[in-house]
């Protein structure tokens, strides 16, 4: 019967590790509390099976649970990303169940597909819903129509079949992709990344020729208003620049080093808030070199729109 078929689908991914889906849906885990992750819905305290957040005063218990709270989804979506993107589709349900022994524990097999990304898996580039995107991007979030325009030609930002906007995220001289951050544009507002995005190889980035300063965001929207309060109109910082996303707070990102044996003049700008000020601290502590330049709201797309 297909109630029983999904019944056994639900069991399959319901016991799947906490961190394992908050890693993979891009939460941070915070570096002084082993229990607490930084999400795009506010934090989190995981304790085995149970997940809270303090800012909404909600929680839950199970796999299923935490990605119908990150994502806004119904439960056959949220069974549907699990499978997806942590190796525990239909075929191998039933493997999965026997395998688990109801305590907590998760396959030796399905763990290191949690913590390995897999293949990369861009989502395929949707322009029945560019508009849509471009609505949401221009007209929800503020951003520059003459600025967002030329990251949509050049293939940096686009729409996917599900209405996301999608942030290429690239690595090297020769811009190889590695990945893409993903933000809902629906009813139910979420963000994520691309399947087997490998976040530590490169950013998602924007800035015009010869760039003297850099600005470190948390997102990629954020870096694109970051841009247009600053790189467009000089403002604070001066100079060209380009603004990079962290896609989430990363005190000491692989690739910032070379970046810094470059001579730019570096700025951190994640979010004026706990996790954004304390991962600041961190990395500034590490390169002494950087400076920190706080949003004059909470985040840069916040500061943007101020400015409206």
């Amino acid at each position: 019967m297909p109630g029983d078929d999904f019944r056994r689908r639900a069991d399959a991914v319901r016991s799947i590790p906490l961190d394992a889906v908050l890693a993979r849906w891009g939460g941070e885990r915070d570096q002084r509390d082993r229990s607490g992750w930084h999400t795009a819905r506010g934090p989190l305290s995981v304790t085995g099976s149970k997940f809270f957040n303090w800012q909404r005063e909600t929680g839950g218990g199970g796999a299923i649970d935490l990605v119908m709270h990150l994502s806004g989804w119904d439960v056959d979506a949220s069974v549907q990303w699990l499978e997806q993107q942590l190796g525990c589709g239909p075929a191998s349900a039933s493997s999965t169940t026997n395998s688990n022994s109801g305590n907590g524990s998760w396959p030796a097999g399905g763990n290191a597909k949690a913590r390995q990304p897999g293949p990369l898996r861009l989502p395929a580039v949707n322009l029945a819903n560019l508009q849509r995107v471009r609505h949401y991007l221009t007209q929800e979030r503020g951003l520059a129509a003459d600025i967002l325009q030329p990251l949509i030609d050049a293939g940096k930002v686009y729409a996917d079949q599900r209405g996301n906007a999608v942030f290429l995220m690239v690595a090297g001289k020769a811009q190889r992709p590695i990945g893409a951050e993903l933000r809902g544009t629906g009813q139910h507002l979420w963000r994520g990344l691309a399947p087997g995005t490998r976040k530590d190889a490169g950013y998602f980035w924007i800035g015009g020729l010869a760039p003297e300063k850099i600005v470190i965001c948390e997102s990629a929207i954020d870096a694109i208003s970051c841009f247009q309060l600053h790189g467009t109109h000089g403002a604070q910082l001066h100079g060209a620049c380009i603004c990079i996303s962290t896609a989430g707070v990363r005190p000491d990102p692989p690739w910032l080093r070379p970046l810094m044996t470059r001579g730019y003049e570096i700025y951190c700008g994640f979010d004026d808030d706990k996790p954004g000020n304390e991962t600041s601290r961190q990395m500034i502590r590490r390169h002494p070199s950087i400076k920190r330049l706080p949003p004059p709201a909470h985040d840069w797309n916040d500061a943007l729109i101020a400015t409206l």
